[in-house]
This record gives C-alpha cells, sequence and structure tokens, in this order.
C-alpha cells in the first residue's frame, strides 16, 4: 500500500502533463468560469465615447415638472 502512494506521489510530483492535469482538475474549471464572466462584464461595459446606454426609464417620472431650484439672494463681499 505504501509502495502505491509512494509511485502516485513520484508520479504527481514528476511528470508535468499529470500534474498540469490535476492542477486544471481542482482550479481550472472554476478559474475558466471567472474568465468567463469576466469577459462577459468588461465586454458590456465597452463603449464609446459619446455612447448613452439607458437600462430602464421609470414610467411615473417626477422630474419632469421641475423648472429650477430656489432662488437664493447673495450679497458681494469685497476685500
Amino acid at each position: 500500500m505504501l509502495k502505491i502512494i509512494f509511485i502516485v506521489f513520484l508520479v504527481i510530483a514528476f511528470v508535468p502533463p499529470v500534474r498540469k492535469f490535476l492542477f486544471w482538475l481542482v482550479v481550472g474549471r472554476s478559474m475558466v468560469n471567472e474568465q468567463k464572466k469576466y469577459n462577459q462584464q468588461s465586454q458590456k461595459q465597452n463603449r464609446k465615447d459619446g455612447d448613452i446606454n439607458v437600462d430602464y426609464v421609470p414610467k411615473n417620472a417626477k422630474g419632469h415638472d421641475y423648472r429650477g431650484g430656489e432662488y437664493v439672494d447673495y450679497e458681494e463681499v469685497e476685500d
């Protein structure tokens, strides 16, 4: 039994294709999925200057009757 464990350890340690495959099994699949998600998000965000994207326009927008702010009287300050 100990010989088999030792042989498996040697194969994993010194055979690069086996090591590469085991790394892919453990980490690679999740890393590939994360890269796909990142690429999809970055493609959505890559827009040219001046492009406008409106995702949602509310039907009942209250900002249409807004005519400006409140007038604030001010005094000039001389040095």
